[in-house]
């Protein structure tokens, strides 16, 4: 099956490529993580990478020039790239509003915007590589064979663990492991929503995914596990209201809404 390909590939090349400074923030290996980080932007890459190689093999390059062309979608309208970009933001500082109505809480700044070299270069980079492989390539098929709704959560739970390595690298603990998989999972629930209401748009994907690196609560980790719990929660939410509200953008296998 195609999508086997691309997972074993994506999977593949990102946990190779994170196995040392994994081993060493795990005490397996001697020094620092930091030190070990010289094939870690292949883990950036690797998403999309699988997904070209996995379109070039089942089509040939117009497959991929297919797969591709859903980042010029910009017929969706300025409202859902506007709403896409903004909404993780915006989702954050709903939670911390609630989270601010606990007496005695101290949930720490209402936004985490970029500051170091390798937060702008995450903007840069991460959310365009890994789109075009999770929702560019995998998406797609996975609703076309097991619907909508199974395709969210296989999707979910398979990008969640595709990003244990990298939590485990920057030293998280396990609970705050166990958080960033369910958020990723949680989270897959809005990426699916915005999809298939867009009419499959890659483009869109991509805004929503920079947006969450536009503001960032995870750049708190792992001094303070308090941020990626109340996005956690926020997200979970908004989970629950797609699924409820929504029902049938998560039914059927084809990839836009009629």
């Amino acid at each position: 099956m195609s999508t086997t390909f691309y997972f074993g590939v994506a999977f593949a090349l990102t946990w190779l490529s994170l196995l040392p400074p994994s081993l060493a923030a795990l005490g397996v290996l001697s020094g620092a993580p930091e030190t070990y980080m010289a094939a870690a932007p292949l883990a950036v890459f690797s998403p999309a990478i699988a997904a070209i190689l996995a379109a070039r093999r089942e089509g040939g390059w117009a497959s991929v020039h297919t797969m591709l062309r859903g980042l010029g979608a910009w017929r969706v309208g300025p409202t859902w790239l506007v709403l896409a970009l903004m909404l993780p933001g915006l989702l954050y500082v709903a939670g911390r509003a609630v989270y601010a109505l606990v007496p005695g809480s101290d949930g720490g700044p209402w936004v985490y915007l970029p500051e170091r070299p390798e937060h702008f270069g995450a903007i840069l980079f991460v959310p365009l590589c890994e789109e075009i492989g999770w929702r560019g390539y995998a998406l797609p098929r996975l609703i076309a064979r097991h619907g909508a709704r199974r395709a969210t959560a296989i999707l979910g739970v398979l990008w969640g663990v595709w990003h244990l390595p990298m939590f485990v690298s920057v030293g998280m603990t396990t609970t705050q492991v166990l958080a960033g998989v369910v958020l990723i999972v949680v989270g897959n629930v809005a990426y699916t929503w915005f999809f298939r209401r867009t009419g499959g748009s890659l483009l869109v994907a991509v805004l929503l995914h920079l947006g969450s690196h536009l503001d960032n609560p995870s750049h708190a980790l792992p001094a303070d596990s308090t941020p990626l719990f109340i996005l956690t929660a926020a997200w979970t939410v908004l989970a629950i209201a797609l699924l409820a509200l929504d029902r049938r953008a998560f039914e059927g296998t084809t990839v836009a809404l009629a």
